[in-house]
């Protein structure tokens, strides 16, 4: 039997809010796959889309994984800094980028969907 929308969403989110690291689909899948076998790649891709749409997950597009979003965007840029050593990764709120990104793109008439900034390096325990 196919489960609603938002059972599968609310699934997903509780399989990325108990990683206290980014996930790709497939490992979302294959955590899934213990209490439902049947759930297909498809799937999880989709309700991640929604997801990711909805604002409630963010795709950390340099390594093709997702984390929830932990942070209100309604007006703001997320701001994600991503451990190269550990993999952990902190969410900032951008609020006040948002209008020098604005600033930036409006020069070339350029209209953003959504905004999303990633930031690579050491987290503080990493760097000592």
């Amino acid at each position: 039997m196919r489960k609603r929308a938002a059972l599968r969403q609310a699934d997903i989110l509780g399989v990325l809010e108990a990683s206290d690291r980014p996930m790709t689909a497939y490992q979302i899948l294959e955590r899934l796959q213990v209490t439902e076998p049947d759930i297909a790649p498809p799937t999880v891709y989709r309700t991640l889309a929604a997801l990711t749409d909805q604002g409630r997950a963010h795709r950390l597009e340099s390594i093709k994984a997702f984390v929830p979003c932990r942070c209100s965007h309604v007006e703001s840029v997320p701001v994600l800094a991503i451990c190269e050593d550990c993999g952990s990764v902190d969410e900032h709120d951008g609020s006040d980028l948002l209008p020098k990104l604005t600033a930036l793109t409006d020069q070339n008439a350029f209209r953003a969907e959504r905004h999303i900034v990633e930031i690579h390096g050491l987290c503080g325990t990493c760097a000592t």
